[in-house]
């Protein structure tokens, strides 16, 4: 790294940066296969639990309250209901005590492989390649959070003692709605800012869009496929509203807020997966449509709700079977609202974006939103101002070799350290 003027006390906390250190942390989290709801994704908080021991920090790990949580009007869904969540959260008090100055945060989960003929091999066996870590949940999330683990560490090893406290929330959730974040704001875990190791491809992130899961049941009338004159096809009678659902993602893209504008869809509207019929030679006489609706830039997730069913009931009313058939429209799983970095005065954003230009003796990282619903909003309701500043590109997350860049990690971990000592020196 060749880094511009830099005080001795951050010089001496970056000499802690190893990179090899940093690979070995992120191969070993990678091959936890922690995928949202699975037994692994608690274990990992426990491992993360006892790396976190050597490190002299306060330290919460805590078994959420399932049955409270998911009771509370607030709560932000969830989709792969768990029998046993653990949160966990280490702190470490500044000579002055009071609230951390700044929160570290990142989410443990990751979603599963998908189609493993896809890979180039073990999704969670990871491996060193072409200066990249490859592997399932490198990108979303875990390089970022051996970063802010790391950052962490390396000021700590360097007995530096700070004025203002500062910490490190781990979450599990993230991927299916939030559980894990909210938890932990429940349990009075706060901060004056917050930083979440989102994948942000040398960016800054300021603002979320949201996501909201729906379900929407569509009937028919079965009968034998060699009289399909005398039924009525789900599928058939699904088409019109799939179209008009294409159309409501145009309507709804038509102008988006300036940070969304790089974007081709800013907001996009997506059907995830079609059940329909149960035998071949039958017509089908249901089909259950599963998809996600994004949320624009400070739209209430209601409107979004209602634009939706309006599409729908438009459909239904130009089709004389489904008027009198009428299709449900059900909001299950996540429901992710947008949000954004505000209450500081740009403070957290200028320690950011100078860190990053200092370490890598570059420009400024840009400013931008994102199109995918995060823990942002949740830290954000909650006071919160938070931002992503995190290494790897989204655009590889949740795909077939997923993989991120060592430098970027090196990269963000450095400019991270330089965020802990600015904000809480």
């Amino acid at each position: 790294m060749a880094a511009r003027d830099l005080s001795d006390l951050e010089l001496r906390a970056l000499a802690f940066v190893d990179e090899r250190e940093l690979v070995r942390d992120l191969v070993d989290l990678v091959a936890v296969p922690s995928i949202s709801g699975h037994d692994a994704e608690s274990d990992l908080q426990h491992r993360l639990a006892k790396r976190l021991g050597p490190l002299d920090l306060e330290l919460d790990l805590w078994s959420l309250d399932l049955p409270a949580l998911t009771a509370d009007p607030r709560f932000p869904g969830w989709e792969v209901p768990r029998s046993e969540s653990w949160g966990l959260v280490g702190t470490a008090d500044g000579t002055e005590g009071g609230a951390p100055a700044l929160v570290l945060q990142g989410h443990v989960d990751v979603v599963p492989p998908g189609d493993l003929s896809r890979w180039s091999g073990d999704p969670f066996l990871p491996r060193l390649a072409g200066g990249r870590v490859h592997g399932r949940g490198t990108v979303d999330m875990k390089a970022g959070v051996v970063a802010s683990l790391a950052a962490v560490r390396a000021v700590r090893a360097a007995g530096i003692a700070l004025r203002r406290s500062y910490a490190l929330h781990l979450v599990v959730g993230e991927e299916d709605g939030g559980l894990g974040a909210f938890a932990t704001l429940e349990r009075g875990h706060r901060g004056e800012a917050c930083v979440i190791a989102e994948p942000t491809s040398g960016t800054v992130t300021t603002a979320n869009a949201g996501a909201l899961t729906f379900e929407i049941t569509v009937p028919g009338v079965a009968t034998h496929a060699s009289t399909s004159y005398a039924g009525v096809s789900a599928l058939d009678s699904y088409l019109p509203i799939h179209a008009a659902l294409a159309r409501l993602q145009a309507e709804r893209n038509r102008a988006v807020d300036p940070l969304m504008g790089e974007y081709p869809v800013a907001y996009p509207l997506s059907v995830g997966r079609l059940q329909c019929g149960d035998w071949s030679s039958s017509v089908p006489d249901l089909l259950v449509a599963e998809g996600r609706l994004g949320v624009a830039l400070d739209e209430d997730p209601s409107a979004a709700r209602a634009a939706l069913e309006h599409a729908v009931a438009e459909a239904v009313g130009a089709d004389g079977f489904l008027r009198d058939h009428p299709p449900t429209v059900r909001w299950s799983g996540g429901q992710f609202a947008s949000g954004r970095y505000a209450g500081d005065g740009g403070v957290l954003l200028e320690t950011v974006v100078a860190a990053h230009a200092d370490v890598t003796c570059g420009p400024r990282p840009r400013e931008r939103g994102a199109p995918y619903g995060s823990d942002l909003r949740l830290y954000a309701e909650a006071g919160v101002p938070t931002l992503h500043y995190g290494p790897g590109d989204v655009r590889l997350a949740h795909g077939p070799d997923e993989s991120v860049p060592v430098d970027e990690l090196v990269t963000v971990t450095e400019a991270l350290v330089l965020t802990l000592l600015r904000s809480c020196a």
